[in-house]
């Protein structure tokens, strides 16, 4: 079983590093040529395509003109939003970081699909950008290489089954591409009497279930129901083969 989590905007570049080895991104030809391509997009340019601040936009520019020579840092405590806070990396015994390289990725606009300890260099590109070398949409241009990667991870892991723990936008990059033969179970967290969806509170809620499922060794999906983390439960009566609800108080 592996499961899938969104990137974050957030880097963090500053705090020690644990003792781990770091692996070589398997896209990491198609980053260089889409951040090759980003340097050449002005900073107003970079400003309107992500809808950010021109501080943001300048920094985002001189990272991706600076990009064949920036530093580099393991996937895993390179993210530092919401789903991170919740998986809480640094934390993590080294048996579960292991156990992470193996079932554990992140999607990426720039990376495609990261596993852990790959090593990636600061950026902020969203799959949902409607932009990219020669084409309309970063997703267009990631075509079926993604969802190809992440097929052939899962059956060398042997279970076929993938647990979605990623937003919509990056979802996007996969749905629809992967073979017949494999199970995906996206996750739904809601909470309070009404079973509310609360953005924050489910982006943390993922980066906990997948944080539990590596410190528990879970390889059989069932097994995930088990996942009490922060009050969270599964609920059977919302939930179906294909989408599993989790609720708390």
């Amino acid at each position: 079983m592996i499961a899938v989590l969104s990137p974050a905007k957030t880097l963090d570049y500053e705090s020690r590093l644990p003792a781990v080895a770091p692996t070589a991104p398997r896209f990491e030809e198609q980053a260089a040529i889409l951040a090759a391509a980003a340097a050449h997009l002005t900073q107003k340019k970079l400003a309107a395509l992500m809808t950010i601040s021109p501080a943001l936009a300048k920094l985002n520019a001189d990272r991706f003109r600076a990009f064949p020579h920036a530093p580099t840092r393991p996937a895993l405590f390179a993210f530092a939003g919401d789903v991170y806070t919740g998986l809480d990396a640094y934390t993590l015994e080294p048996e579960a970081v292991d156990y992470a390289q193996d079932h554990l990725r992140m999607l990426s606009g720039l990376y495609g699909l990261l596993r852990p300890l790959d090593a990636m260099r600061p950026y902020r590109l969203e799959m949902g950008t409607r932009w990219a070398p020669r084409r309309h949409k970063l997703t267009d241009w990631w075509g079926d290489r993604i969802a190809t990667l992440l097929a052939g991870d899962v059956a060398t892991e042997g279970s076929g089954t993938i647990v979605n723990l990623a937003s919509q936008e990056y979802w996007a990059a996969v749905d629809g591409r992967l073979p017949a033969d494999v199970r995906v179970i996206a996750i739904d967290f809601r909470e309070g009497p009404q079973q509310r969806f609360v953005s924050f509170h489910a982006k943390k809620a993922r980066g906990m279930m997948a944080r539990w499922m590596v410190e528990h060794r879970i390889d059989r999906a069932d097994d995930l129901r088990g996942f009490d983390t922060d009050g969270y439960a599964y609920d059977a009566s919302e939930s179906d083969a294909d989408r599993w609800r989790f609720v708390r108080p």
